[in-house]
């Protein structure tokens, strides 16, 4: 198990114990507003397993069902849990918004009990999901990020409350964080929507420059270049070169040109210039591994 499959199962069992831990305070407090929230925790933990399990499935090798192997399987996650993240954010914002308009009474020293237990718990979510390499990774953290956030606003949401009975805090609060939430989520699905079109993760003409600078290479051309997962990079590309170059040096300096340009797979198709026309074209097929 790769270290972002055990960052994310850590942030799934800590989401779902806190869940249960909610709901359970919400009965015995026989408070609404804990039990909502318990629900809204459910839910993540459900986002949370769902990309879990799909960047577990990412793990897998190539096969002759999946040629390039399951890495997109992780991108998908992060399009399942950027949408539950919108769709919350949205539904925060409206229920914050009508909660502004008629101020309900909000039980302080219940909201600062939990609000505590909340920071630390998502806190250790946050901290374990904090550098990671997928984009599934990532958005989860904003996930975990925006619960966080939800009971830092609570807690000193909390605190006023107790002191001054200002209801209308609470709201304010929550509105504030769905906001910001929003507009990081679009632009986590803006990202992923980017990778699934198979925009290019990098600039072509930077690319043929480099493949230009290798000694023999006279034009390089029908250059495509995308990414499976946001990280892995792939590219083919059409290569012209001298009639007494060396085609194995060639092959072999193109292909470190391309790893130090961070491209993990790479199809050459070398063609070799004679005086009036192109002969003799050969495919190679290359795996680099970045450092």
């Amino acid at each position: 198990m790769k270290k972002s499959t055990k960052n994310m199962l850590f942030a799934f069992v800590l989401n779902f114990s806190f869940s249960v831990i909610e709901l359970i305070g919400g009965l015995f407090t026989n408070s609404i507003a804990i039990m909502s929230d318990a629900l809204h925790d459910f839910g993540d933990s459900i986002s949370i397993g769902i990309a879990l399990a799909l960047e577990k499935k990412s793990e897998k090798k190539s096969d002759a069902v999946f040629t390039y192997g399951y890495a997109r399987f992780s991108l998908l996650g992060a399009l399942l849990t950027a949408l539950i993240l919108t769709i919350g954010s949205v539904f925060v914002i409206f229920s914050a918004a009508s909660r502004l308009i008629s101020p309900e009474e909000v039980k302080a020293n219940g909201m600062l009990f939990f609000a505590i237990i909340g920071i630390v718990i998502n806190g250790l979510a946050v901290f374990k999901t904090a550098k990671g390499d997928s984009l599934n990774e990532k958005t989860l953290n904003l996930h975990m990020l925006e619960d966080l956030l939800g009971w830092v606003a609570v807690l000193a949401g909390g605190i006023v409350i107790k002191i001054t009975e200002w209801y209308f805090i609470d709201p304010i609060l929550s509105l504030i964080i769905g906001i910001f939430v929003l507009i990081h989520a679009i632009a986590h699905l803006k990202e992923v929507f980017s990778v699934f079109l198979e925009k290019a993760p990098c600039d072509v003409e930077k690319v043929k420059a480099k493949c230009l600078e290798v000694e023999g290479v006279l034009d390089v051309h029908h250059v495509h270049l995308w990414s499976l997962d946001g990280n892995a990079t792939l590219a083919t590309l059409h290569a012209q070169i001298e009639k007494d170059s060396d085609y194995e040096e060639v092959r072999h300096k193109l292909h470190h040109k391309l790893q130090h340009l961070n491209v993990n797979h790479a199809t050459i198709e070398i063609e070799y210039k004679k005086r009036e026309h192109t002969e003799c074209v050969i495919e190679t097929h290359h795996h680099c591994h970045s450092h």
